[in-house]
């Protein structure tokens, strides 16, 4: 697919490598440190705890809540609206001393039911306020932990299987460049989050194996193009082949790229509170992989040394006397 306005340009994309190397080193270095300092501000279903949904009649400003919730104890609970200014989640982090003495399984389940009864008693003790309870959850520690564990493991899982198969179809170069190009997607949607210490929980930690998936799709498109134009073209470097193929393919990646934002912005704006931070992790993913899969992904390839050599098809010893009636 070629847009009209793109016919008989030819962009230099490579000649610009060098400043998205900078580019990309940068913002890396900015999520890493991110990362290591601020951390991930986990939600409920890694950390566990206590989540409590309340209706209200009329609407209620969060500050009047959160100052309920800390006068009886609950100084570290997370309030916010939940899809309207009536509703409202609650979540509190769980309490050694409710849990200490029972089993796990007993002890989650007995913390839940007092600090919900206990958030209950304290909102409903409001004479201006008229109080639902609506919806009580609990997770417990370890869950949380073992939620944490098997997300990174699904991520490294992703990408070990990606090597495997890109390597196969192509060649171990452009599989190396195409893991490059994920970890640095995965990495600068994490760090993101991050960054702004946007709760991150398991619909976010979905959308970050969506993004791979998506930015690796990117990127086998501009990779299947840069193989048949290896074989196809007689002259020309590699750079100045991998620029041609990155052309022929840019109208698809931007038309791609540019519907899917469409989708997810609405999600973002009209889709409610529950699925904000999975439609921003997508948003941000989505950018951060079509620039990816022209720059990163391609400059690793380049890099590496790929050549002609490397893509032309080996021909079998004999296959001209097979072909023989």
């Amino acid at each position: 697919m070629q847009l009209k306005f793109w016919k008989g340009r030819d962009l230099d994309f490579m000649g610009k490598r060098r400043k998205a190397m900078i580019f990309s080193g940068t913002l890396l270095a900015i999520c890493l440190l991110a990362i290591a300092i601020r951390g991930l501000n986990f939600g409920l279903d890694f950390t566990g705890g206590t989540l409590i949904e309340v209706g209200f009649d009329d609407p209620v400003e969060l500050a009047q809540v959160r100052s309920a919730l800390d006068k009886n104890g609950f100084g570290d609970a997370t309030v916010q609206h939940f899809g309207t200014a009536r509703d409202v989640l609650i979540r509190i982090a769980p309490q050694q001393q409710e849990t200490r003495n029972a089993t796990p399984d007993a002890a989650g389940a007995a913390a839940g039911a007092s600090q919900s009864d206990r958030v209950f008693q304290t909102l409903s003790g409001e004479a201006s306020w008229n109080v639902e309870l609506r919806r009580v959850e609990f997770v417990g520690p370890q869950v949380g932990e073992e939620l944490t564990e098997d997300g990174g493991l699904a991520m490294l899982y992703a990408l070990l299987g990606i090597l495997v198969y890109v390597a196969l179809r192509f060649e171990y170069r452009f599989a190396i460049g195409a893991v490059i190009a994920l970890v640095h997607d995965v990495l600068v949607t994490i760090g993101f989050f991050a960054l702004f210490q946007i709760e991150f929980d398991l619909p976010v930690l979905a959308a970050v194996l969506a993004v791979i998936g998506y930015s690796l799709n990117d990127t086998i498109v501009v990779f299947d193009r840069i193989r048949e134009n290896f074989r196809r073209m007689r002259k020309g470097t590699p750079v100045s082949i991998i620029n041609r193929s990155l052309n022929q393919t840019i109208s698809r990646t931007l038309v791609t790229s540019f519907t899917t934002l469409l989708v997810l912005i609405a999600l973002f704006l009209f889709g409610g509170s529950i699925i904000h931070g999975f439609a921003l992790a997508l948003i941000v993913g989505v950018v951060i992989g079509t620039y990816s899969s022209i720059y990163v992904a391609s400059t690793a390839v380049i890099l590496m040394g790929v050549s002609k050599a490397d893509l032309v098809p080996v021909q079998k010893e004999g296959a001209e006397l097979d072909e023989r009636p």
